[in-house]
């Protein structure tokens, strides 16, 4: 192992955790090492990690160089290597962890981006090579895997599906699905096949292999048009239908402000400009905001601060509490999300960065019994609240559009 993290992603079956595991092992097996293992939630270890240890000790025959106990969970080697299992919904056990050499993160992509980076702290030995394994199915691209991998290196993931085989600075990729599994059988990539005619999201995910849209999308017509075209478009709208919302945040969440302009004869709203940013105080926010806001411009912000929207006005800027959220609980948050998907088209210029890493991609939340969630996403998106703000004011034409799974969902 020459690299310091490995990522390994593919389609249900591919075999990316049993390899995995065969290299922990091997690794272990040669040089002394403490190799911790993380899941999200520790209570889906033993039926998943621990017990792929055991069955490949077991194939290599290595019951008497290895002993596995429950309590705690742990595979101890004769040659003084070990194996910690630990989830991360219990982070306060991490903390006596020492001289961790190899970290398995398995489901990477159920962890968070701070969890994340809180466990390549605990990578620390004064002489052995650090490695980091990541094992993941694809997802959407607004998880913190893609864009830490993926998007801020500048990589696209078409490269990976095609050579199968990436090595980029200290990121060694590797993509598999179930044909790369001789071990499989015909009927399981039989049933891998059929999901192509019942659910195309899942046969992405588990057939191919590839990261996009996981789930129902909130704003399926969603689209991104070149700056100077949105531009020429919003110029021929009448500055009654042009908007601004605010939706506030500091420590993890974000000031999100996002300027819009409906076409309202051909029902297509533009997204033209945002601002994005936290750890900021009002101050420091109201004079980034008189950057890009007009003289005078009004800004619907979130009622629930209603303080920081007083503090705003009193820094100079016209800025106003969207009354729509001020009462009707979650109805009102239905009907606010109902009006940004009545649009036909939702178009937003490439220079919305921000808007365009959370929308894009948006899916609703499932509950235990998969069904959908109306008001939950997989992620706070901060700029499709901001929108919802900034068209508090403006009415939909047909009063009688009514809250329903199809106007909601699509289906």
């Amino acid at each position: 192992m020459e690299f310091f993290y490995y990522l390994l992603c593919g389609g249900y079956g591919s075999g990316k955790s049993y390899s995995a595991a065969l290299k922990i092992i091997l690794k272990l097996a040669t040089e002394i090492r403490t190799c911790l293992v993380v899941r999200q939630v520790f209570g889906t270890i033993r039926d998943s990690c621990y017990s792929l240890f055991q069955e490949i000790c077991c194939s290599l025959n290595l019951e008497n160089f290895v002993t596995f106990n429950l309590s705690p969970m742990q595979i101890n080697f004769k040659n003084g290597s070990k194996i910690i299992f630990k989830g991360l919904d219990q982070p306060a056990k991490l903390k006596s962890i020492v001289n961790v050499s190899l970290i398995w993160i398995e489901e990477s992509a159920e962890i968070s981006y701070n969890a994340f980076k809180e466990l390549i702290g605990r990578l620390r030995h004064p002489s052995l090579k650090l490695h980091l394994i990541l094992t993941l199915n694809p997802v959407a691209k607004s998880n913190w895997v893609y864009k830490h991998f993926f998007e801020s290196k500048n990589l696209r993931e078409e490269l990976l599906y095609s050579q199968r085989i990436l090595k980029v600075g200290d990121v060694y990729y590797h993509h598999s699905t179930a044909d790369d599994n001789g071990d499989l059988p015909e009927s399981y990539k039989n049933t891998l096949e059929e999901m192509k005619n019942y659910d195309p999201d899942l046969y992405r995910i588990a057939r191919l292999g590839r990261f996009g849209t996981n789930g129902v999308k909130v704003l399926p017509q969603f689209e991104v048009m070149d700056y100077e075209l949105v531009m020429a478009e919003i110029a021929k709208i009448p500055a009654r239908f042009h908007f601004v919302g605010l939706d506030f945040g500091f420590e993890t969440s974000y000031d999100a402000l996002v300027k819009v302009a409906v076409d309202d004869e051909n029902k297509c709203l533009y997204i033209y400009d945002e601002f994005y940013k936290n750890h900021l105080t009002i101050w420091e926010l109201a004079q980034a905001l008189k950057k890009i806001l007009t003289s005078n411009e009004l800004v619907r912000c979130d009622s629930a601060e209603p303080r920081s929207i007083e503090e705003l006005r009193r820094l100079g800027l016209n800025a106003t509490a969207a009354k729509k959220w001020s009462e009707g609980g979650r109805h009102a948050r239905l009907a606010n999300l109902r009006k940004v998907k009545s649009f036909k088209k939702i178009i937003c210029s490439s220079i919305c960065f921000s808007t365009i890493a959370e929308l894009q991609d948006l899916t609703f939340k499932k509950d235990k019994d998969g069904e959908i969630i109306p008001d939950e996403f997989n992620i706070d998106s901060h700029t499709l609240s901001a929108i919802e703000y900034a068209l508090d004011s403006y009415r939909l034409n047909n009063p009688k559009f009514e809250l329903s799974r199809k106007n909601l969902f699509g289906y």
